[in-house]
């Protein structure tokens, strides 16, 4: 333990900081470090019933009052988190391990615009609507139960919380509890924005626990959920003994194709950036290239080219490109994945199994790897700085090789023409794919087929996931 070690006793239920229960603590480290930075409340399942009970206590008058004075509060947080930039971003780096200037601009810089366009979206939105003799209104769907993950932390939790909030829902959030940090940091920027006691409630703890309590507890209308495929089937078995709506952004194998006829150069270095963000730690990460068979001694030389660019580094040295993973648990995970692909033959071209040499810190080594599709690594989400490339014949292989895992969350096709990628990419079964580089839209809906999830996050899409329609009746005017 260090002198540094900043150590939260409490849990925010019903506008205030409430001491927590149990004197048992959830540890949080610098993943650059290993050092011991936090530690939080392990909450009960307790605490988590009276965030729920304080959720419920207050959906009535927040639910009532008007979009302009619920969206006003958001404009409030927005202004909070950047207010805070420093503090969060630090909090993140350090957390999770993307470097810090990066962590200012994608960790912090979008929750905070998210914020402010959750507004947006609410005051601009279409509450009634007729439609013949019907009043077809849109109204909160009740109390929410957040649960959020580690790797883009406060990005997730703003996603959840913000739209659920301004469409007129109370929460309980259960951030990760290997990166709640952020969510503290969060939790005191909605404390001094006003919202009043009740909205907003967060409980830190383990899954088992307090995620537990908000799948089943029958006071909660909604539980939305972001994580692995496997704790997804969990919330969602859970929720449905009481008939809950369920959203579930889970995992992703996401496939980056890149057609005989595209800029080999300008489709391999977007594939290996695409891959490597937050050192592999994205669910939509393109960890798949698929690659003409006739080409693929090109593509070898140029993804060495394109990954002996991102330098591995302490995420607080500004030289990193890449900081560690989050936690030895997920390192171990990683390189464990790496030696299984050696051991079934993978071409290495570039990295490997060895890890780079720190004294401390859960480093990984930028690692891309030529398989077969057959292979473990073009089926399993890693989860790490890994790419692997996958050859292929023909187009129609191509398409059905992105096709062939589980998920379907994001990809990339690259092509000739928009057009002929475009082609390719409807056929593909993914919820979001980018054509020949096109940049993350984040008003554009995000979610996945499959298993990579139910539902959709962003603009007005992840908004009306927190609300129910609801038909008034009139009886026709005579004549």
């Amino acid at each position: 333990m260090t002198s540094s070690t900043t150590h939260y006793p409490s849990h925010y239920i019903n506008g205030q900081w409430v001491k927590a229960q149990s004197a048992e603590t959830l540890p949080v480290h610098d993943s650059s470090t290993e050092e011991l930075m936090a530690t939080v409340p392990a909450g009960t399942a307790a605490e988590a019933e009276a965030a729920v009970l304080a959720a419920r206590a207050a959906f009535d008058g927040w639910s009532a009052l008007p979009v302009e004075t619920r969206a006003a509060y958001l404009d409030k947080v927005a202004a909070g988190v950047k207010a805070r930039t420093d503090d969060l971003a630090m909090a993140i780096t350090r957390e999770v391990g993307m470097p810090l200037k990066m962590a200012r601009a994608v960790q912090v810089g979008g929750p905070a615009w998210h914020w402010g366009n959750f507004a947006k979206v609410a005051r601009n939105f279409e509450w009634e609507k007729k439609v013949g003799n019907s009043l077809v209104v849109r109204e909160a769907i009740g109390v929410v139960g957040c649960i959020t993950p580690w790797n883009f932390p406060l990005s997730q939790i703003t996603l959840k919380i913000a739209p659920a909030m301004v469409a007129g829902c109370t929460v309980v959030l259960k951030p990760s509890e290997i990166a709640p940090v952020n969510a503290m940091i969060l939790a005191e920027i909605i404390h001094e924005a006003g919202i009043p006691a009740g909205v907003f409630n967060l409980v830190n703890g383990m899954g088992p626990v307090v995620g537990e309590v908000l799948a089943t507890h029958p006071e909660v209308d909604m539980v939305s959920f972001t994580g692995s495929t496997r704790a997804g089937k969990r919330v969602g078995e859970l929720a449905s003994q009481s008939i809950k709506r369920v959203a579930l952004e889970l995992g992703g194998k996401s496939a980056s194709v890149v057609l005989d006829d595209a800029n080999l150069e300008a489709a391999v270095k977007g594939t290996v950036s695409a891959c490597m963000l937050n050192s592999g730690q994205t669910c939509s990460a393109h960890t798949r290239m698929l690659v003409p068979a006739s080409r693929y001694d090109e593509v070898k030389a140029l993804a060495q080219a394109a990954i002996a660019k991102f330098s591995v580094g302490p995420s607080l040295d500004e030289a990193s490109k890449l900081g560690p993973l989050v936690s030895a648990a997920q390192r171990d995970r990683v390189l464990g994945f790496i030696k299984t692909g050696i051991d079934e033959g993978a071409d290495v071209i570039a990295g490997g199994a060895e890890p780079p040499k720190f004294d401390k810190g859960y480093f990984v080594q930028p690692t891309i790897l030529g398989i077969k599709s057959s292979d473990t690594l073009a089926q399993e989400e890693i989860f790490g700085p890994v790419l692997v490339v996958i050859p292929y014949k023909d187009e129609e292989e191509a398409v059905a090789i992105a096709n062939s895992t589980i998920y379907g969350l994001g990809g990339a096709v690259w092509g000739g023409t928009d057009e002929s990628a475009m082609k390719v990419a409807r056929r593909m079964r993914t919820g979001q794919v980018d054509i020949n580089g096109g940049p993350f839209n984040a008003n554009a809906p995000f979610g996945g087929y499959k298993q990579s999830g139910n539902g959709r996050e962003n603009g007005i899409y992840g908004f009306e996931e927190f609300l129910e329609f609801k038909a008034l009746q009139f009886k026709p005017s005579a004549g």
